[in-house]
C-alpha cells in the first residue's frame, strides 16, 4: 500500500495551529541549498492505502473535524473506517507519535524543447511534530446480512435502522436477530502465542514450577510465598504459631527499627483486641503495605469462613470457643441504591472501584504506569539507611476505613466491619441483645441472634439516607423521591439529628481494593 502523507486536521493538508505556508524558497544551484524554515506546525496521517480522492479519503478517517478532535487528546486513536457511511464498520486504529520531521516540497521544472535545461526549487511547508501511523490490523467485519429462503443475501439495514420517525407497523415487522458485538478483538497487533500442555494441579507440579521459576500465566504462576496460616469455620483446630517459613521470611525482610516497631505495636493490637481486620491494622501501624504482607502472617491466621471471615485472628484464639469474640464478628455492607432509597446509581455518594467508563477500549492508548516498589528493593533502602529515621504516616490510613459512625458516608460501597466498630448507639444494643444467652456458634450468624446482620444493614442503610438527603444541595434539579415510611425490625425510631460534620466528609471517595477480593489473593 502506498501511504499518504498529509499535515494537519483542519483541512484537506490538516493545518491545526497556523494556515498558510513559507513562500520564502530555494533555487539549488550545484549540490547545496538553503531554505527558510517554516513556523507552521503539521500533523502527519500515513494512510494506508493508495488515495484516489482526497474528500473521501477525510471521510474514511472522520473529517476535519474527526481528525481534529482526535488530535486535541492525546490519548486517543485515529479511526479509519473503510465503509464511513456503515454503522457496523469496525474502524482500523493509528497509533500517535511524536516526530521531527519536516514537510519538503520540491518543484522541478523543465524549459520546453530543451530538457537538458532544468531548475529545481525547494521549499519547507511545516515542522511535523505528530504523526499517525496505521501499524494494526483491522478489526474483523459482520455485514448486516441474512439469507432469504432462496439462499440469497438480503440486506438488513433498511428493518434495523431508524432514518426517521417510523408508526407502530414498523416494529411490529418480523426482523432476522442481529446483534453483533462492539467489537470481535481486543488486540489489532499479532503476538506470538506458544501453547502449552495443560500442567497437572498437584503438589509435585507445583514444587517443580518453583523450583524451575516457571513464571507461566494462569493456572501455572508459581504461588505467593507470603506463608499465611488459613482456617475454615469447620476446621478442627487452630493454629497456635506460625509458619516456620513465615518466621524466616520476617526476619529477613525486619532490617530497619522501625520494622522492629511496627511488630511490636502489632502484637499489641491483638493483646488489646484478638481480631482485627486489614484495614483496621493499616489505620492503627504505620507500615508500607508489602511488608504488612510479611508480618501479619508472623503473629495471626486468616480466616476464610464464618463469621469472622476475611479476618486475622490471633494465634491460639479460638472465637468458636468464646462468646466474647461475638463483638469482632465481621459485617458485610454494601450501600443500597434505588429509588426507594433516595438515588439511583448515577446519585451514588460514593464513587465505585471500578467503572465501565474507565475500561481501556482499542481507541484509547495504553500508557506505562510506574511500577509500584518491591520488597527487596525497600530492604535495600532501609538497610542502606544511617541510623533510625522518624517514621512519616503516609501508609496511614484513615478511621474511617474500618469504623462507622452516625453522620458519615462510608469511603467505599463495599464495606467489611467488625461490630465493634460500628460505634452507634442502636446497633449496640441489637448486638448485645443476647448478652449471656448464647449457646451454639452459628456459621451464618456467629454468637449473635439470627439475621442480626440483615437487620444492621438496614439501620445503616436508613442513617446513610437521611445522611444523603440532609446534605443534598438545595439548589438541585432532581426530583423529590416519594418513599413509603418504613420501620425498622428493632421497633426503634429512626434518629432525626444530623450532625454538622466538615464538608470533606461529604466528598465522594476515589474508590479503593475490596479487601475480601484482593486479600486471598495475596497470600494464596
Amino acid at each position: 500500500m502506498d501511504p499518504l502523507i498529509t499535515s494537519n486536521p483542519a483541512s484537506s493538508s490538516t493545518d491545526v495551529r497556523n494556515k498558510g505556508e513559507s513562500h520564502d524558497t530555494a533555487v539549488v544551484s550545484g549540490n547545496t541549498a538553503t531554505l527558510a524554515l517554516s513556523d507552521t506546525s503539521l500533523v502527519c496521517v500515513e494512510y494506508p492505502a493508495v488515495v484516489n480522492n482526497v474528500d473521501t479519503m477525510l471521510e474514511s478517517i472522520g473529517g476535519e473535524e474527526g481528525v481534529s478532535k482526535t488530535y486535541a487528546d492525546s490519548s486517543k486513536r485515529l479511526e479509519l473506517r473503510f465503509r464511513p457511511k456503515d454503522l457496523f464498520c469496525h474502524p482500523a486504529y493509528g497509533n500517535r507519535y511524536s516526530s521531527t520531521n519536516l514537510l519538503l516540497r520540491v518543484r522541478r521544472r523543465t524549459r520546453k524543447g530543451n530538457s537538458a535545461e532544468t531548475q529545481i526549487s525547494m521549499e519547507i511547508v511545516g515542522l511535523i511534530g505528530t504523526t499517525y501511523k496505521f501499524q494494526g490490523m483491522a478489526d474483523f467485519q459482520y455485514l448486516a446480512t441474512h439469507n432469504d429462503p432462496d439462499g440469497n443475501q438480503m440486506s438488513l439495514y433498511d428493518k434495523i435502522i431508524l432514518r426517521k420517525p417510523e408508526k407502530k407497523e414498523f416494529y411490529d415487522n418480523p426482523v432476522p436477530l442481529f446483534l453483533p458485538p462492539p467489537i470481535f478483538s481486543r488486540l489489532d497487533t499479532a503476538v506470538d502465542y506458544y501453547y502449552r500442555p495443560d500442567v497437572l494441579h498437584s503438589r509435585e507440579t507445583a514444587m517443580q514450577s518453583v523450583l524451575l521459576k516457571d513464571h507461566l500465566i494462569a493456572p501455572n504462576r508459581a504461588r505467593r510465598p507470603n506463608n499465611a496460616i488459613f482456617v475454615n469455620f469447620d476446621d478442627k483446630t487452630i493454629p497456635s504459631e506460625p509458619l516456620e517459613a513465615a518466621v524466616t521470611s520476617w526476619k529477613k525482610f525486619c532490617v530497619h527499627p522501625n520494622d522492629a516497631k511496627a511488630e511490636q505495636q502489632l502484637r499489641q493490637l491483638f493483646e488489646k483486641r484478638p481480631i482485627w481486620s486489614r484495614n483496621a491494622v493499616k489505620a492503627n501501624i504505620n507500615i508500607h503495605p508489602e511488608k504488612m504482607k510479611h508480618l501479619l502472617p508472623y503473629v495471626a491466621y486468616y480466616m476464610l469462613t464464618g463469621p469472622w471471615r476475611s479476618l486475622w485472628v490471633r494465634f491460639g484464639y479460638d472465637p468458636r470457643k468464646t462468646a466474647e469474640a461475638k463483638i469482632y464478628q465481621v459485617l458485610d455492607f454494601r450501600i443500597r441504591y434505588g429509588m426507594k432509597h433516595g438515588f439511583g446509581v448515577n446519585d451514588m455518594p460514593v464513587k465505585p472501584k471500578r467503572s465501565a467508563y474507565h475500561y481501556s477500549h482499542p481507541t484509547t492508548i495504553n500508557r506505562a504506569v510506574p511500577q509500584p516498589a518491591s520488597v527487596t528493593d525497600i530492604t535495600q533502602e532501609s538497610a542502606s539507611s544511617s541510623g533510625p529515621k522518624p517514621a512519616t504516616a503516609k501508609y496511614l490510613l484513615k478511621d474511617s476505613v474500618y469504623i462507622f459512625q452516625e453522620g458519615m458516608l462510608p469511603p467505599y460501597r463495599q464495606m467489611f466491619y467488625q461490630l465493634c466498630d460500628l460505634d452507634v448507639e442502636k446497633i449496640k444494643n441489637i448486638i448485645h441483645k443476647n448478652d449471656g444467652k448464647e449457646e451454639v456458634c452459628d456459621e451464618r450468624d456467629g454468637w449473635c441472634v439470627p439475621h442480626t446482620a440483615d437487620e444492621l444493614r438496614n439501620i445503616i442503610s436508613g442513617m446513610i439516607q437521611q445522611h444523603v438527603q440532609a446534605n443534598r444541595p438545595a439548589s438541585s434539579t432532581q426530583k423529590p423521591v416519594r418513599t413509603r415510611s418504613k420501620t425498622v425490625d428493632s421497633g426503634e425510631e429512626e434518629d432525626e439529628d444530623d450532625d454538622d460534620d466538615d464538608d470533606e466528609e461529604y466528598k465522594p471517595s476515589d474508590g479503593s481494593d475490596n479487601e475480601m477480593e484482593t486479600e486471598i489473593a495475596d497470600y494464596m
